[in-house]
């Protein structure tokens, strides 16, 4: 995996506008998205995890300029594209590819597999002649590990899991260097999640790929991404690799987040914790740190000042940072200096 970066988020920002009164004028904001940064590098996988209305697939789809952006950058391979014309940047598209969360609404009914898998090849003119085009398919339905017969049926032929191995399949199909998962495994059974995954983690290794797993998930994410961010309420609240994140969290929500995974290990268990009322309205976001409605650590300077990201010292390794408060505090004061993560990390 290399450690310089495909991609490069800074400070994107997202706010749809609420229209109301006689006038139709904007009476409020949704601040889906406000003010994240992010890298992923070549051959890496990054998570974004979160609950539900967090932000995560707005993130997915402004970075696939699916909609304009608010404010911020996007810079892929050294070029910014946030910003770039549609004609300029229709090139560059074949190199970010999304696979989407439901699998039967993804594929156009109407359309053999065949043409939805030649589609992209067509449109990127990757394809010499039709001979070439023909060895693409049949290679693309081996890489996703469905017959080659199965080419010419129709999307309604195919059980889920198959149907999503031809939405990774027509990803694919561009020659990608970056693919968005949104939520691609959730409408899955659990069997069918764990031969995706697989599948995924497979073809990152032969085709050097990167990926932005967006999940809510945390079970699968811990066992195929190599770092973690975790969004809350249109933030990110604590970015990680991903053995620091699971021993020892440096966020109360990601902590909170955690303790709701099941244990496989026997002899590991986590202290629940149980988080109070609701999650605020990103209309009206909380000021200060936008979690302290919820945290069971919050103090005064919660409710007033704003935490921004900054590295935590972690006995795991680096690349940890989060934004709390907490960590100003002398270690015997901070319920989250570390020992309980250096716990059960020796346990395990």
């Amino acid at each position: 995996m290399s450690t310089v970066p495909l991609l490069q988020v800074n400070d994107l920002k997202k706010h749809f506008p609420i229209h109301g009164g006689f006038f139709g004028g904007v009476t409020a904001k949704v601040y889906a998205v406000d003010g994240i940064s992010f890298d992923i590098a070549k051959g890496e996988t990054l998570s974004l995890v979160g609950e539900s209305g967090c932000g995560k697939s707005t993130v997915g789809k402004a970075l696939l300029r699916l909609f304009p952006l608010t404010d911020g950058q996007v810079i892929l391979d050294g070029t910014r594209i946030d910003d770039m014309p549609s004609s300029t940047l229709r090139p560059l598209r074949r190199r970010m590819q999304v696979v989407f969360q439901d699998p039967f609404s993804s594929l156009n009914p109407r359309m053999r597999v065949r043409d939805i898998l030649a589609e992209p090849i067509r449109n990127f003119g990757l394809a010499k002649n039709s001979a070439d085009l023909e060895a693409r398919l049949v290679a693309l339905m081996d890489k996703v590990r469905l017959p080659k017969d199965a080419i010419n049926r129709w999307p309604h032929e195919f059980s889920g899991g198959q149907r999503q191995r031809i939405g990774i399949a027509r990803a694919l199909a561009g020659e990608p260097d970056l693919i968005i998962c949104d939520e691609a495994v959730s409408a899955l059974d659990v069997s069918v999640k764990a031969q995706i995954v697989n599948l995924l983690q497979d073809l990152q290794k032969d085709l050097g790929l990167a990926m932005l797993f967006i999940s809510h998930d945390l079970a699968i994410v811990e066992h195929m991404t190599h770092r973690v961010a975790v969004m809350y309420l249109g933030k990110i609240v604590e970015v990680a690799p991903r053995r620091s994140l699971f021993a020892a969290p440096k966020h109360p929500y990601t902590e909170a987040l955690l303790s709701a995974v099941p244990q496989p290990t026997p002899g590991i268990q986590r202290e629940r914790v149980i988080l109070k009322g609701d999650v605020p309205s990103p209309i009206n976001p909380p000021k200060g740190c936008r979690f302290h409605t919820r945290c069971p650590y919050a103090f005064d300077r919660c409710r007033s000042e704003e935490p921004v990201l900054r590295p935590i010292r972690d006995t795991l390794g680096e690349g940890h940072v989060s934004a709390c408060h907490l960590h100003d505090l002398p270690p015997a004061e901070n319920p989250l200096s570390g020992a309980k993560g250096a716990a059960l990390l020796a346990v395990g």
